[in-house]
């Protein structure tokens, strides 16, 4: 069994992105290429994005610290510390309207 601190790392992650001219930083905390399920926390300073992208699979975005937007072809949505947003099954992007960390869940098709 593995633990860490998600705060923690969230800190780390977005003094990392304070220093990086894409004003952001990612680490995937658990799976990735050999698994099914993904989950990477991701840093955005305010005013920076993830341009639009096609989804993987499934997934869903806990904003740990915050407050972002999630843009879809049809509709967009805000979130705030705490919340959870499903990532539409569409192209969609993310904008973060404070410096803000995400935790970014991904189960792809198997």
């Amino acid at each position: 069994m593995e633990k860490f601190s998600l705060e923690a790392q969230g800190r780390e992650l977005l003094a990392d992105a304070g220093g990086a001219a894409s004003g952001r930083s990612a680490k995937t905390v658990y799976g990735g290429h050999e698994h099914v399920l993904r989950q990477t926390l991701i840093a955005l300073l305010e005013g920076r994005e993830l341009t639009e992208h096609e989804s993987p699979g499934e997934a869903t975005l806990l904003v740990l610290r915050g407050r972002v937007r999630l843009r879809g072809e049809s509709a967009a949505w805000d979130g705030v510390a705490r919340d959870l947003l499903v990532v539409p099954r569409e192209r969609h992007g993310l904008e973060a309207l404070e410096d803000s960390v995400v935790l970014l869940t991904v189960a792809k098709p198997g």
